[in-house]
């Protein structure tokens, strides 16, 4: 299970890497915005990076599906695409309000309300089914790929099988959320209803929700309750109105407009990026500048903008009591900015472009600047910490993968592949004792009929930077990054031979 998270974390990096440059430009976009109030080019800046913030379901579900695919093949991606299609279609108001027997998306709403709220939320930026949609797909792949099928559908065999599979396996898992889902998000919008009477101890619990729930996408059920009128709260709307707000006077003790947003600034502007820092910092040698070059775009994202997603989605799975560390600051912070009464608030996200522009509007300001700074230093040295004393995987930190040994590292091309993998074949009882010849990130995974069989020194004198026995019949050899390359190969010289391993 490790394995698969770190891999899954791996996976993700191709997606997060788009994120800082589309959040650069929705920030630039709003900030030419509270200049010109609207005009071409920060309409084109923030539309152009919309497309891609707005669309991070999609995103995660091809990048997922690819990555997590044995050999990271398009058909995966392919598949992880219609699988998230799938829910998207199915389960948006005007489908599921028929499913659910009623004459029409505004009958579900005007009877069903929070059932119309939860599917309300089943938009391309939904990440969860974007996750679970690319992880689904990547097993289809995984399963399916190499199945053949009786002649009068021999054109179905294989990858083109794999998309028709992920759509029916997506269809039975969206009759599921079907009835899963609205029970889900009202329970959550029932724990923010609870939790509001608590004063600024119920606003450290909801920011810790709202990390705690980004790689479900069910934050925005929490966030319903506090920053919109669901419940009475209103939070954005009254902080930016002021006095001219139409809306019911919030009767909970303590309540200052803007208390369920300020808190957020200290850490998207200063928490985070320092975090960021010490992944950076923690990185081994030669990843420095590939993990710097992440950290410093995605840091400046989270300061800029406010979009946090870059930076929290590269160590999220892969580190995950990292984030858990992550969610309970935030809630910290946005605990004390509610108690000591400093406000600001955000119209996008609490980053630089909203801190300025509600600075008029605040409540001593200019506390939260301090209050960030003091938790840059809080979360430098926490994530530091966590990181060197748990030994956390992120990014930068895999483990260093070595080449193979002198007479392979002196061929080129193929030809290296080539000769490490019969080496490998031969070592581990070719064609007598293997049953199947699969691979990760940088392993070889082995099924043997007798791993004890295996010739243990010849495959050390390949060079390869360690072996690993699972069990009686399973063996895992590390060979680094280029190892699907030597599963290839090895599967080729097993056909060759007359055996048909298992991929």
């Amino acid at each position: 299970m490790k394995e698969y998270i770190q891999r899954m974390g791996r996976s993700l990096m191709l997606p997060v890497a788009c994120l800082p440059a589309a959040a650069l430009f929705v920030g630039v976009g709003n900030w030419i915005a509270s200049f010109t109030g609207g005009d071409v080019v920060s309409t084109f800046l923030t539309t152009a990076g919309g497309a891609v913030l707005n669309n991070l379901g999609i995103l995660f579900a091809i990048g997922l599906a690819f990555g997590m695919s044995r050999d990271q093949h398009g058909a995966a991606a392919l598949a992880g695409l219609v699988g998230f299609l799938t829910p998207m279609t199915l389960l948006v108001p005007d489908a599921a309000s028929k499913f659910l027997g009623y004459a029409d998306a505004a009958a579900m709403q005007e009877s069903a309300l929070n059932t119309y709220n939860a599917f309300s939320k089943m938009n391309n930026g939904n990440v969860f089914i974007g996750i679970l949609a690319g992880l689904l797909a990547a097993a289809m792949y995984n399963r399916f790929h190499q199945v053949k099928l009786p002649a009068a559908l021999s054109f179905f065999s294989g990858k083109r099988l794999v998309p028709i599979v992920t759509v029916a396996l997506m269809s039975v898992v969206s009759l599921v959320l079907l009835f899963i889902w609205p029970l889900v998000f009202g329970w959550l919008t029932a724990f923010g209803e609870a939790i509001m009477s608590l004063g600024a101890a119920g606003a450290g619990i909801y920011g810790f929700a709202n990390r705690l729930l980004i790689p479900t996408g069910l934050h925005h059920a929490l966030n319903n309750v506090f920053w919109f009128n669901i419940a009475g709260i209103d939070d954005i709307a009254r902080f930016w109105q002021g006095a001219a707000y139409q809306g019911d006077p919030v009767t909970i003790a303590g309540y200052h407009a803007g208390m369920y947003q300020a808190g957020f600034f200290p850490i998207m502007m200063f928490g985070l990026p320092a975090g960021a820092f010490a992944i950076y910092k923690n990185a081994r040698p030669e990843r420095k500048k590939a993990i710097g070059s992440l950290m410093l775009a995605a840091g400046v994202a989270a300061f800029f903008t406010g979009v946090t997603e870059p930076l929290e989605f590269s160590f999220m799975f892969v580190a995950f009591p990292l984030y858990v560390i992550h969610a309970v600051l935030t809630g910290i912070s946005v605990a004390i900015a509610a108690a000591m009464d400093w406000m600001a608030g955000f119209n996008f996200s609490a980053g630089f472009v909203d801190f300025i522009l509600s600075w008029p509007l605040g409540t001593k300001p200019y506390m939260l600047i301090v209050q960030g700074l003091v938790f840059a230093v809080i979360y430098y040295f926490v994530f530091d910490f966590a990181i060197k004393k748990f030994n956390l995987m992120t990014p930068g930190r895999e483990p260093e993968e070595s080449d193979a040994d002198a007479d392979v590292a002196s061929a080129t091309g193929d030809e290296k592949y080539t000769i490490l993998a019969t080496r490998l074949y031969d070592a581990l009882g070719g064609k007598a004792n293997v049953v199947s010849i699969d691979s990760c990130t940088t392993r070889l995974r082995l099924v043997l009929k007798d791993a004890n069989a295996v010739d243990t020194a010849a495959i050390k004198k390949t060079g390869v930077p360690a072996i690993k026995p699972i069990d009686k019949t399973n063996l895992q050899i590390i060979v680094g990054t280029d190892v699907p390359f030597v599963a290839d190969e090895m599967n080729r010289i097993a056909k060759a031979a007359g055996s048909s391993p298992k991929a």
